[in-house]
């Protein structure tokens, strides 16, 4: 076996200082492979998750519980669940790539990025393992981005839902009617759809741009223009942050180039903060650059897209003057785990998220079909002895 020209020997000298490094760095580490990657994962309890496959032919789309070693408190060593498991699984006649889950209910709706519509899937329940396509949500327009997606938090479900910014729609998902239109004039590809509150979101374009609107009133929406300019053509990419102990409402902003940059929800064309991160290769595909806040730790984001890493980083250090910064933590064990051949495609991340509530815990899938879940160290509380 090599990886990317290294002889077998290097490699595995490589995979076993990983190893070694692997048992102060992470609380835990579990794998598992998908027989297709997956761009998406999606939260449907705390314990499980929505992956789905991408290629243009037919699709698995699963829900997988997460080992219950993960989750137990004492005595890891004597629970017998150490592997993830399929609890539901159906197939998709298209790629999969949008899939938000619907609060409150056992529904996802999924977008294939070849068309404006949406399908919606039952997951299932105790009496049935499988993944039944229930329906479809009506679209505008597609773009070759495809269309981003985003569940209104409480019932009932609801689900807003655009290729452009002139397309975005809030469909009610039982009878397919829709409730609210973005009236914009411009006609950007959407990055991102989120929801702040129950009736306020933000929709934000490769452009940079930000439009923040409420589904309650027919006003214009709030257009913050992109960040000044660094001297070259990027794409961004955007998460907010408006979990309970955060300060505010953030918005962080990163550029296919690297360059990350926060600002207050309430005043976007200002820069409270930012950053040019160690990025050490261009991404795969500039849209594949993903950010996001982590729900449980003030100030700390996450980022993939750049290669085979996904890097943590704590913003509380960082100013308003432009600065390098170095990651708190890389996870790198998609690329030291996989097996590559020389002259084979590099592995790069397709998708991350965080645990809605164990802060340090990250799910992250990548481009050889390995899904991996992980709770990393803090550096400073690390075991040196």
């Amino acid at each position: 076996m090599m990886m990317g020209g290294m002889q077998e020997e290097e490699f595995d000298d490589l995979l076993d200082d990983w190893f070694i490094e692997s048992l102060k760095t992470y609380k835990d580490l579990h794998v598992f492979q998908l027989d297709n990657p997956s761009q998406v994962i999606e939260w449907t309890s705390e314990k499980t998750v929505c992956v789905a496959g991408y290629s243009a032919s037919k699709n698995e789309i699963l829900e997988l519980r997460l080992p219950l070693k993960l989750f137990a408190d004492e005595n890891k060593g004597l629970c017998a669940e150490r592997d993830f498991k399929v609890v539901h699984g159906g197939f998709t006649e298209g790629p999969v790539r949008c899939l938000r889950h619907v609060p409150g209910t056992r529904c996802v709706v999924t977008n294939d990025g070849q068309n404006a519509d949406l399908q919606v899937w039952d997951l299932g329940g105790d009496d049935s393992d499988v993944i039944r396509r229930t329906g479809s949500i009506k679209g505008r327009r597609v773009s070759e981005t495809g269309s981003r997606i985003a569940a209104r938090p409480s019932t009932p479900p609801q689900v807003l839902h655009g290729a452009r910014s002139s397309d975005v729609q809030l469909t009610q998902l039982i009878s397919g009617q829709t409730l609210y239109e973005l009236e914009t004039t411009s006609d950007e590809p959407l990055s991102s759809l989120q929801f702040v509150s129950d009736s306020v979101f933000v929709a934000s374009c490769f452009n940079g741009s930000v439009y923040i609107a409420d589904t309650r009133t027919a006003a214009a929406p709030q257009l913050s223009p992109p960040p000044p300019p660094s001297g070259e053509s990027v794409l961004w990419r955007m998460d907010t942050s408006v979990a309970p102990q955060q300060s505010g409402c953030k918005v962080v902003r990163l550029s296919s180039s690297g360059r990350a940059v926060v600002s207050d929800l309430r005043n976007l064309g200002g820069i409270a903060c930012q950053a040019q991160l160690d990025i050490q290769t261009r991404p795969y595909k500039a849209e594949d650059v993903s950010v996001s806040w982590a729900p449980r730790l003030d100030g700390y984001v996450s980022v993939s897209g750049f290669g085979g890493a996904v890097q943590i980083y704590n913003t509380c250090a960082w100013t308003p003057e432009l600065q390098d910064v170095e990651p708190l933590f890389q996870h790198r064990g998609h690329v030291v785990l996989s097996e590559q051949t020389d002259g084979s495609v590099p592995v790069f991340i397709t998708s991350h998220v965080w645990h809605p509530e164990r802060p340090r815990t990250l799910l992250s899938a990548a481009s050889d079909g390995s899904v991996h879940v992980w709770d990393w160290v803090e550096p400073d509380t690390r075991d040196v002895s």
